[in-house]
């Protein structure tokens, strides 16, 4: 008889709502600080700058409360877990909707834009339940679950400001936890099995990889790393090569090379 099926990951809705607001303010008050000097520098993020890139994060929570002042969609589509893979498409579109962000400024300064969309995502998010059903470009997903995708976006690109600006912008716990339980469930969606444990302390443990699977004991295949090195494995920012001659990684067993299933989304 095959194994159950397991049960999709359930996030606590308000926690998640306070996490995705905080990590926004965490860049607010970053942005707030840059000199010209920084936000013309390459974001390493494709061919963005800084400002763009900057201006991009402002419209990860603006256009959320764009999507909630429109009607919602009949039915849920789009599984969290499955999000990652749906966003291939996208790239295009992201880039375009950035630059129109930046051409809305005219002129006034990006802790403007930023003070405007914070204000309006909390007050969306106050006056919407968690069972909202968004109706996105990549398909309808509830508001509960697509907060969950907005703490990969602002945290993955938190940690880009970071290294382009060399400033040291907080995480907010409860959005890493977050981020990394998701990307985590998509590397399980993307190689299901039981072959290999794949961990992530203090917040993720799946099985994933076709195989024998583990039923006791310590497991033949291993793979563990910690959140931040996950999150830019899983985007692309490092390579499974550079992180394991970096010791970022510890794999164990001849199935815990996970290179050909990264990244699972960029």
């Amino acid at each position: 008889m095959p194994p159950a099926k397991k049960k999709p990951r359930t996030y606590d809705h308000a926690r998640t709502r306070a996490a995705v607001l905080a990590q926004f303010g965490h860049v607010r008050d970053a942005v707030r600080d840059l000199d010209a000097d920084q936000l013309a520098r390459p974001s390493g993020v494709g061919e963005w700058t800084v400002a763009e890139l900057a201006a991009h994060i402002a419209w990860i929570a603006d256009s959320l409360a764009a999507g909630l002042a429109k009607p919602p969609a009949a039915v849920a589509e789009l599984a969290v877990a499955e999000w990652p893979f749906a966003t291939a498409s996208l790239a295009g579109k992201i880039t375009e909707a950035a630059r129109e962000t930046l051409e809305t400024l005219e002129g006034a300064p990006l802790p403007e834009l930023y003070d405007r969309a914070a204000l309006r995502l909390a007050e969306a998010l106050e006056t919407h339940p968690g069972g909202w059903v968004l109706d996105l470009w990549i398909g309808a997903m509830t508001l509960a679950d697509f907060l969950v995708t907005r703490t990969v976006e602002l945290v993955v690109h938190t940690d880009d400001l970071s290294r382009a600006t060399g400033r040291d912008i907080p995480l907010d716990r409860q959005a890493l936890a977050a981020c990394t339980r998701l990307l985590a469930d998509a590397l399980a969606v993307k190689a299901p099995g039981g072959a290999v444990e794949f961990r992530v302390p203090p917040f993720a443990v799946v099985q994933c990889v076709e195989g024998p699977r583990h039923t006791r004991g310590t497991p033949p295949n291993v793979v563990e790393t910690d959140p931040l090195t996950w999150l830019r494995l899983a985007t692309g920012r490092v390579t499974w090569a550079e992180a394991l001659a970096a010791a970022q990684v510890r794999a164990s067993g001849e199935r815990a090379d996970l290179s050909a299933l990264l990244p699972l989304m960029s």
